[in-house]
């Protein structure tokens, strides 16, 4: 007959913290040193997870430390049981009252009034804001260092809720001396023959979609210099080296001295979106959403005030 419950397991979460530090510097006395404990302690912690899991997991070396067979395939369970054992906790106590809320953004996109409409809506909630990486939107979520992002797609968005706040218009970005400069606009056709650049640190969805690659007769986009950031792309460009198709740029914030930028026709236009994690009951996240829909609808249009009850259409993604 089968027990109405699992058996128990007796397994330190923090002994298991102690061993993945271990792994990841191979070494005794450096993880001893990350973790802020002695050497001897720190032995004594794996030798009591090693007897918890009735095996050895590290076989100390001249060098260092070794993973035994049995302790490489732990390595990854341990990390899954302590990223498992974080999400928990988050969502435990977001699920009750939450005192606060993490709004994170991306560069060039403005969440002040989104975020002052939140003191007035929450008085109590401590509300903080976070600008995070161009490619740092999901991770930081799925991670709970933010509980909400405004950020401009694309980017992976499985296990997420997207809502689209506002459409961009995508443009040309040029060397102020560039042939194409003075345009009052171009199109794909005028940029046929342009080397556009591809940033090293994001995945093929991010590349494709700012190259246009491929162009809507199935050529591919011309090749341009693969960079490590997209912030290199700016000097690679003043310099004359290549052109580039984005958001627009607030010249005071984000337009390097040396470009402009053209309007570029007959391309759809990016997305402005909200994301927040598709399972957060939060109701602090809930009221964000709200907010959000209401008041950030893009630069330069009237800011009307947020909703109390109901919200706009959502775009599931």
């Amino acid at each position: 007959m089968a027990e109405p419950f699992p058996a128990l397991v007796d397994l330190d979460l923090r002994l298991v913290q102690c061993f993945t530090v271990v792994a990841e510097h191979r070494h005794f006395g450096r993880a001893a040193e990350a973790l802020r404990t002695t050497q001897p302690s720190l032995s004594r912690q794996i030798r009591r997870l090693e007897q918890q899991l009735g095996v050895r997991l590290l076989d100390r070396t001249t060098h260092g430390s070794k993973l035994t067979a049995a302790g490489e395939v732990f390595l990854p369970l341990a990390a899954g049981l302590l990223r498992s054992a974080t999400e928990a906790m988050a969502r435990t106590r977001s699920a009750a009252q939450p005192a606060g809320i993490t709004i994170g953004y991306t560069k060039g996109l403005l969440i002040t009034d989104a975020v002052r409409a939140m003191h007035r809506h929450h008085p109590d909630a401590e509300v903080h804001t976070r600008l995070l990486a161009w490619n740092d939107s999901r991770s930081a979520l799925l991670e709970h260092r933010v509980d909400a992002v405004v950020a401009r797609l694309p980017f992976p968005t499985d296990r997420l809720r997207v809502t689209v706040l506002y459409d961009e218009p995508r443009v040309l970005v040029v060397s102020r001396d560039h042939r194409l400069a003075d345009r009052e606009s171009v199109t794909l056709d005028d940029i046929a023959d342009e080397p556009l650049p591809r940033v090293r640190q994001s995945d093929s969805l991010f590349n494709a979609y700012w190259r246009i690659d491929p162009r809507p007769d199935g050529r591919p986009a011309p090749e341009g210099p693969l960079v490590e950031a997209l912030e290199d792309k700016h000097e690679l460009i003043a310099a004359g080296q290549a052109v580039a198709i984005g958001p627009p740029l607030d010249p005071a914030t984000g337009l390097h001295p040396g470009l402009t930028t053209v309007p570029l026709h007959g391309v759809e236009p990016s997305q402005v979106v909200l994301a927040t994690r598709a399972d957060d009951r939060n109701r602090l996240v809930t009221g964000f959403r709200k907010i959000a829909e209401a008041v950030l609808t893009g630069p330069g249009r009237p800011v009307p005030h947020p909703p109390r009850d109901g919200s706009p259409a959502e775009s599931a993604r």
